[in-house]
């Protein structure tokens, strides 16, 4: 990836970072740990990797994403604004009663392609999606983002089997590693390691990377799609509360808004990260 683009990549990922900090303080409620963690990855898929138009959100050859870990939700939202699905000001709004943007996505928003929330559905919906574009022959890819925790669940292994007995080579899981969940570190509440070997053993082809290094994300994606055969699963390492000092690797900040104070400080390391990325 040459430098220009991933210096553009970096900044928009800030506004997305951004615009989770703006959407969960104005709602008084939301995810913004879980969120921080994908932002960069869903800033990459967004902007340098699918093939989606937000004047055109209905396209039937567009790419589809299905955000499994629905709870993140505010990380999606900023990204369709960023990429011109609906105005910023949108963000504010956030789990208002009758507002656009609730808690989890809903297929009724620009760009949302499922509604997801409830762990563990959501890729089985992408993987419903990708058998779809294989039996009508088409060439969208669908990604579908889970959580570590949410691999918990038993219905995502059923979807695992599911996909690579049917050779859903369009389609691109992302596990965010994150290491926390809502109850703790995963290696105590309920360890799902090791995910990589899981996934191979399901008949995926996996491959790990930094979450937050635009050059490790763009080669992971570049190495998907040389995957002809199989599904495949990207095991991203990432930091929860990533882009905020006093929110990175903090359990407390996975479904914890922030308040005024924490607000201003977040907004004001973020708006120093993006002026540095300008300058």
């Amino acid at each position: 990836m040459d430098s220009a683009t991933k210096k553009n990549l970096q900044k928009i990922a800030c506004k997305v970072r951004m615009g989770v900090i703006e959407g969960t303080y104005n709602a008084k409620s939301g995810h913004p740990g879980g969120s921080l963690s994908i932002s960069d990855t869903l800033t990459y898929l967004y902007f340098n990797k699918m093939n989606v138009d937000p004047k055109n959100p209905e396209d039937p050859d567009r790419d589809r994403l299905v955000l499994s870990k629905g709870h993140t939700a505010p990380a999606l939202y900023s990204v369709l604004a960023q990429k011109g699905y609906f105005p910023e000001d949108e963000l504010k709004s956030l789990r208002h009663i009758g507002a656009l943007l609730q808690g989890h996505p809903c297929i009724h928003i620009p760009g949302v392609d499922m509604s997801s929330g409830s762990l563990g559905q959501g890729i089985s919906a992408a993987a419903g999606m990708a058998l779809a574009g294989k039996i009508d022959n088409k060439s969208y890819k669908v990604y579908t983002i889970l959580g570590d925790g949410e691999i918990e669940e038993g219905q995502v292994w059923e979807a695992a089997m599911f996909s690579a007995h049917y050779g859903l080579s369009n389609l691109v899981a992302i596990v965010d590693n994150n290491g926390l969940q809502i109850d703790g570190p995963i290696t105590e509440v309920c360890s799902p390691e090791p995910i990589t070997d899981k996934f191979a053993a399901f008949g995926w082809h996996v491959i790990t990377m930094d979450a937050h290094d635009f050059d490790s994300i763009d080669k992971a994606f570049e190495a998907a799609e040389k995957i002809t055969d199989k599904p495949v699963a990207i095991i991203q390492k990432s930091t929860k509360g990533k882009g905020v000092s006093f929110m990175e690797n903090q359990v407390g900040w996975h479904g914890t808004a922030p308040n005024k104070e924490q607000y201003d400080q977040a907004m004001s390391e973020l708006s120093a990260q993006l002026k540095e990325l300008e300058d």
